[in-house]
């Protein structure tokens, strides 16, 4: 396969969002992804827009793709009606995130699906639908909201295609919205439990759906624990319970190979190799997709 791949890690803001981009093209990385403020924090950032600006040039002067991920806070099932300072401050974060997401010229920022503790969880979904038309009520930039998958660590909810697509749908702003395949969760959550169910979950299932159309990111990881164990433990690929074998599969599926085409951004969500770069899970992933 010669297509030209967008492989990458996720990477320090330290130096600012056109750092991050220098240092993405140093270590020849096609892609990258970055928080765009504290990751711990729901605080909305006023960010240096010539540096954003500067990140957007360099990355379409280079051809690298990039993409935010929101606060670890950003819980898109928070319940307005019990909590409504803290659903405010989840919306503002959002929009907020996105505004730099689409200064720095991202496809978008990834969100978790989110988490919903009470007894009734339809209304944890449409606290979802609620928050995501919050945020993007008039907006009209590039840069979309994209979901991501879940573990099942903190409960049973956004650990399915149909979920994703299923809200998506509901939204007001569908077009606004895309979805990100974290590899680690999927595994984890028994969406993809081995090797055995891949050509349902891919070839099928997917296509079924039309999840692959609303697919921008996939989050490359491998997982220590093994499939169906729930547990959101990322490793480094070819290092987990999926493996070399898992992975090297995975990349043979058309629908995937598909989007490879399409240049769909692979991020790294794991420790650097020994070097302190990602040179030798790169070249690892290359190698198993030309195979």
């Amino acid at each position: 396969m010669t297509a030209n791949l967008k492989i990458g890690a996720h990477l320090s803001i330290k130096k600012g969002y056109f750092g991050a981009a220098k240092e993405a093209f140093r270590y020849g990385m096609g892609a990258f992804q970055y928080f765009p403020k504290n990751p711990r924090s729901l605080s909305v950032k006023s960010f240096d827009l010539r540096d954003a600006e500067q990140c957007r040039e360099f990355c379409l002067t280079h051809q690298i793709v990039s993409v935010a991920h929101t606060p670890y806070p950003s819980n898109l099932a928070i319940d307005r009606q019990v909590e409504p300072e803290q659903f405010q401050r989840i919306v503002m974060s959002l929009r907020n995130d996105l505004e730099i997401a689409e200064a720095c010229g991202s496809i978008g920022i990834v969100v978790h699906f989110g988490t919903f503790k009470a007894r009734n969880p339809l209304h944890g979904y449409q606290n979802i639908i609620q928050c995501i038309n919050e945020v993007l009520l008039g907006w009209n930039g590039s840069s979309k909201l994209l979901i991501e998958n879940q573990a099942g660590n903190h409960g049973d909810m956004g650990m399915t295609m149909e979920e994703m697509i299923s809200v998506k749908k509901l939204c007001a702003s569908p077009e606004h919205m895309g979805f990100c395949l974290d590899t680690c969760h999927a595994f984890a959550s028994g969406l993809w439990p081995s090797n055995k169910n891949m050509d349902r979950y891919f070839s099928l299932k997917g296509s079924q759906l039309d999840y692959w159309e609303g697919l921008s990111v996939i989050h490359l990881n491998d997982s220590r624990y093994p499939g169906l164990s729930r547990k959101d433990r990322h490793a480094r690929v070819g290092q987990g319970y999926i493996g070399e074998a898992g992975f090297k599969d995975l990349f043979q599926r058309e629908a995937l190979r598909e989007l490879l085409t399409q240049e769909i951004p692979l991020i790294f969500e794991t420790e650097p190799g020994e070097d302190g770069t990602y040179s030798e899970d790169m070249k690892k992933v290359q190698r198993w997709i030309n195979a």
